[in-house]
């Protein structure tokens, strides 16, 4: 069968106000679509998996607003952090988990606060990674196909030469590359065989179990002791024990840089990470001034190449501005410089 697992345990800081440390991102209607980046998650795996096989990841202080968001979901598939430990023990938690209740499990791993604008297509690509999968020892990623020489996402590169015989649009992937400086963007995009990380996955439970046990066997073994306590009343307590004690790591680092079946299938599905607010105003509706409002009653004279995110008030009335961010929420509004929305972090 096959299984997504959404990752849905970060904090999401470079959106304040609008995410908070107790409702972030990925739990908030961040397009203004009348569905939360978490719902929406969820939404692109409809007709891919059952209702029964969608499980979520995230830290114990957010079980409530997952119930509360995905209520389709049966309770046992929420699994809780007891403290965050990046993305390596939470999928070495899941995947043994899945695999306790169907050992020939197919599994796609998604961050839940990313966008997809042509969902056909990408459960496509989704669906063609999964078959591949299903009929082999290798891991799967997404990879973006670039358009623009961007610096703050990781690069793939790519072997084109080399596809597998019946999958013409998986590639074996010849190495992982930290985010670059802008030059190094430019040669990337020029060069065609360079894809953006998305952090998506495709794997067999079996595949990724025993690339653990290979990679990482501290990790391995600290869930494998786990085993008994699954499905069990006593699993969340087992979990609290050991979770702490996990290499804060991610899976990048612990695995994909390591194994060797490593594949990638590009993907021009319109994807963003929706990681800033400078990328929420690349992928909204904007006028013909380049601003993007989302909220009830904007009103916006002689503006610019803004962003304004006031789905709380009644009226919001901005004039002059230009490359502005414009963001309230629970009685704290922001009004940032676009360009210096790093500083964001500092601020609050």
């Amino acid at each position: 069968m096959n299984h997504v697992v959404i990752m849905a345990g970060g904090v999401g800081s470079r959106f304040w106000p609008m995410s908070t440390a107790e409702r972030p991102k990925q739990f908030i209607d961040v397009l203004g679509c009348g569905k939360t980046l978490l719902q929406l998650t969820a939404d692109r795996f409809n007709g891919i998996v059952p209702d029964t096989n969608i499980w979520v990841v995230t830290n114990a202080n957010y079980a409530s607003i997952v119930k509360e968001q995905l209520p389709m979901i049966p309770e046992g598939n929420i699994l809780l952090e007891p403290c965050r430990r990046n993305t390596a023990p939470c999928i070495a938690y899941v995947s043994w988990k899945i695999k306790k209740q169907d050992k020939d499990a197919n599994i796609v791993v998604t961050p839940s606060d990313h966008i997809v604008l042509n969902v056909a297509e990408f459960q496509r690509i989704i669906n063609e990674s999964l078959k591949f999968t299903h009929e082999s020892d290798a891991i799967v990623t997404l990879g973006i196909t670039p358009n623009r020489p961007e610096t703050g996402y990781g690069y793939i590169e790519a072997d084109l030469q080399l596809s597998t015989s019946r999958y013409k649009e998986l590639f074996r992937v010849d190495s992982f590359h930290e985010k670059p400086d802008l030059d190094t963007a430019k040669t990337y995009l020029s060069q065609k065989n360079y894809f953006w990380n998305a952090g998506i996955f495709v794997w067999n439970v079996e595949t990724i179990i025993n690339a653990f046990r290979v990679y990482q066997p501290t990790m391995a073994r600290a869930f494998e002791e786990l085993i008994p306590s699954l499905c069990t009343e006593h699993e969340q307590e087992e979990v609290n024990k050991i979770f702490p004690d996990c290499e804060n790591t991610s899976i990048d680092y612990a695995i994909m840089e390591k194994a060797d079946e490593i594949y990638v299938h590009p993907a021009n599905c319109g994807w963003s990470d929706l990681g800033t607010w400078g990328s929420l105003l690349q992928e909204s509706k904007k006028d013909l001034y380049g601003n993007a409002a989302i909220g009830k009653e904007i009103k916006l004279y002689d503006c610019h190449n803004c962003v304004v995110h006031t789905t709380e008030e009644k009226e919001v009335v901005v004039q002059g501005l230009d490359g502005y961010i414009v963001a309230e929420k629970d009685n704290t509004l922001l009004i940032c410089k676009l360009s210096e929305e790093q500083r964001i972090k500092e601020m609050h």
